[in-house]
């Protein structure tokens, strides 16, 4: 629950372990799983609230700070409703991201229901695939979330290139658009 919240606690490395030890015996799978699903969403539902609770009140006195305004507010709002819902399930793999989903989502005022089904079902995958991991990993479980740690490092950088190549290649083409219209 905490490290889903956003406090430093090493989630991956917990439910992993929790693995290898459901892979010795010293744990009983169901037990492991319910609880640690059950932090996840306890973690997420928690960060939710506290973005629905604050979120809208903290964008709007501090909000001009980042350059956020209503429409900017509106807009990511229309994200969630359409398609960021999904961040919600996927962000759960990505360290940073997902402790941060849950208070965007509640801040845009996404309705609760439909942030459970994503925010739940991605904590039920992301809950599976590490504690099964380190339960058929068995003894090279730590080597193994080396491997995918380092894996998905790498995945975030290329997706940070990706997105911010896409997002200068729109400014330029609007910045492009834009002196097209003033030479008319």
């Amino acid at each position: 629950m905490f490290g889903i919240i956003g406090l430093p606690v090493p989630d991956e490395t917990l439910l992993t372990f929790a693995g290898f030890l459901i892979y010795k015996g010293d744990l009983h799978f169901f037990p492991a799983i319910l609880s640690s699903f059950l932090g996840s969403i306890t973690g997420i539902t928690l960060s939710y609230f506290i973005g629905k609770s604050f979120g809208l009140m903290l964008i709007h006195k501090y909000g001009k700070y980042f350059h956020v305004d209503n429409d900017k507010i509106e807009r990511a709002h229309k994200w969630f409703e359409k398609s960021g819902r999904w961040s919600l399930t996927i962000g759960y793999f990505i360290p940073g991201i997902r402790h941060l989903t849950a208070l965007i989502a509640g801040s845009s005022e996404l309705e609760f229901p439909v942030f459970a089904v994503f925010a739940y079902s991605g904590g039920l995958i992301w809950t599976l695939t590490f504690i099964l991991t380190g339960f058929f990993m068995g003894e090279n479980w730590k080597k193994t979330l080396y491997t995918i740690e380092s894996h998905v490092h790498l995945f975030i950088i290329a997706l940070t290139a990706i997105i911010i190549s896409y997002l200068l290649y729109r400014y330029i083409k609007k910045q492009a658009g834009t002196k097209n219209k003033d030479s008319r």
